[in-house]
């Protein structure tokens, strides 16, 4: 019960749970890493439109939204994925999860977490002309 009081990171607190219960939010759908979006049932948002939530499972990590429900969940559809899914282009890839601040990290050549080397100078930097 403790954890669930402090640990935002892994789920749903008793305060995410509570507004969900208070605004009557109803489980709208489950994505494939099993984040559960909610909807209220009653519009009360400033704009009219309904409140939507995302409670996810396991790492609260932005970037594990897919792209269609980031769509619903910003009401740019109206129609929530488990209606309407998107068509995946073959294109897209499947998600990587952010990697900043570990081992994983992209670093860049010349980043200083590479050892800081000479970046190749293929570029000159501009200057304004001087008057």
């Amino acid at each position: 019960m403790l954890s669930k009081i402090f640990t935002w990171w892994n789920d749903s607190t008793i305060g995410t749970s509570f507004t969900l219960w208070r605004r009557g939010a109803r489980l709208v759908g489950t994505d494939e890493q099993g984040n559960r979006y909610f909807e209220e049932r009653a519009p009360s948002g400033p704009d009219g439109r309904k409140r939507r939530w995302v409670v996810y499972h396991g790492v609260a990590e932005a970037s594990r939204v897919p792209p269609d429900w980031h769509g619903w969940l910003h009401h740019t559809y109206e129609e929530p994925p488990t209606v309407a899914p998107l068509p995946r282009k073959r294109f897209e890839k499947d998600h990587v999860p952010n990697m900043t601040g570990t081992p994983l990290a992209y670093h860049p050549p010349g980043s200083l977490a590479r050892g800081g080397k000479e970046v190749k100078k293929d570029y000159e930097a501009w200057t304004p002309d001087a008057a």
